[in-house]
């Protein structure tokens, strides 16, 4: 084993705020390398990071947070979660929620997440006026992606406001230096989402409607299996905080980058029909989630060396997605990358099952940016988040003027 990493800190300012200068170094020195302090193998390479994630050897086992009795709530929404399970398990429960999604209800929203993203642009260009900075994080980055998945399963508007404080405080659970306080909140948005989500789910069951919640209650497979209430619970709070999470921060890192590659951010304006491209390319340059870990079930080889049973691995998306060795000019930003295999959206049987919500949502969101506005320019620096393996914003800034 390699008994050292190369000067890579994930909790280091610098790390967090530009993490490609140490991937690079890092992957200079060997496609996988030992972590000692978190005591994992960290993949550097694309080949080794979709050889991670697509390896059946090496899967999502959850073990519960200790002590137990502290996280029942937490420990629950991940034990039943899709994303965390391994076949048979894994097939079962993605081919139920799979025919629930089957239902149209992505297509179905289409025309309504592109009026609804329309809206908020426009919101802020009035605001904006072209002379007062707005922040696009508040205004409309963090408050689609909630909105489409309220509507996707169907939570009353008056509830709305609840569910990204309860989704914040979840993710923050799987940094890295976490403090007793982070861990607390997060027990408790887990207790209150999970005895919201059974109420909610009750309520579809008295009087059913047409929401994916709906279906979700009531899909049965061929066999007539259908989800337990805790798998139907853990299915809606991973749709939420999966869902949103990676679009809130495609979205703010996806901007940023453009407002930081004028030319980039001309050339679409002027093309048009580049966006699906360009998603996919804001999607590789600065990604949104940046460490996926998976656990050995037996000894594997990767990258020349070998995971023992047991021990750990990682693939580090945003190093993968730079890797020079797939990627031409890896470090510079081309809306136009039609080459472009990205692994922002996982891979294998673990690959997101949430992808095309996203990518309409997107497409709507940069879509309306563009095309509603004249002109968009960052107000002053945007502010990064403190965490690394979820990377996106806590403000970005801009002036908008209007078209």
């Amino acid at each position: 084993m390699t008994t050292a990493a190369p000067p890579i800190d994930l909790t280091d300012p610098a790390v967090v705020a530009d993490p490609y200068p140490a991937f690079a170094a890092a992957r200079a020195v060997a496609p996988v390398l030992w972590h000692e302090g978190l005591q994992l193998w960290l993949a550097f390479t694309h080949a080794e990071s979709n050889a991670v994630l697509r390896d059946r050897r090496l899967g999502r086992i959850w073990r519960d947070r200790t002590p137990e009795e502290r996280f029942p709530s937490f420990n629950l929404v991940h034990r039943n979660a899709i994303l965390e399970m391994e076949p048979p398990e894994h097939t079962r429960l993605r081919r139920l929620v799979s025919a629930a999604f089957a239902r149209g209800h992505v297509e179905r929203l289409r025309p309504w997440v592109q009026q609804l993203a329309d809206s908020m642009v426009d919101g802020l260009v009035e605001r904006s006026g072209g002379t007062a900075e707005v922040d696009v994080l508040s205004g409309m980055a963090e408050e689609l992606p909630v909105a489409v998945i309220a509507e996707l399963l169907g939570v009353p508007a008056a509830d709305r406001p609840l569910l990204r404080p309860w989704s914040n405080a979840i993710v923050k659970m799987y940094e890295y230096g976490r403090t007793e306080a982070v861990e607390d909140a997060a027990e408790r948005a887990a207790a209150e989402f999970v005895a919201y989500l059974r109420e909610l789910a009750a309520e579809r069951r008295r009087s059913p409607g047409e929401d994916l919640l709906t279906h979700l209650v009531t899909v049965r497979d061929s066999d007539g299996d259908r989800l337990t209430e805790d798998e139907l619970v853990t299915t809606c709070v991973l749709l939420l905080n999966a869902g949103h999470e990676a679009t809130v921060n495609v979205s703010g890192n996806g901007l940023l980058a453009l407002l930081e590659h004028r030319d980039q951010l001309v050339r679409l304006r002027a093309d048009p029909a580049l966006l699906p491209t360009a998603i996919e390319e804001l999607m590789r340059f600065d990604s949104p989630l940046q460490l996926f870990e998976r656990t050995a079930t037996e000894d594997v080889e990767v990258g020349g060396v070998t995971v023992r049973e047991g021990q750990k691995v990682a693939a580090l998306l945003g190093a993968a997605n730079r890797d020079p060795a797939v990627f031409a000019d890896p470090d510079t930003l081309d809306v136009g990358r039609t080459d472009n295999p990205h692994v922002s959206f996982g891979a294998g049987v673990h690959f997101c099952i949430g992808a095309p919500l996203a990518r309409v949502e997107l497409q709507a969101s940069f879509g309306a940016l563009l095309g509603r506005t004249a002109d968009l320019q960052l107000a002053r620096p945007a502010r990064r988040r403190p965490e690394f393996v979820i990377r996106g914003l806590a403000e970005l800034p801009v002036v908008l003027t209007a078209r």
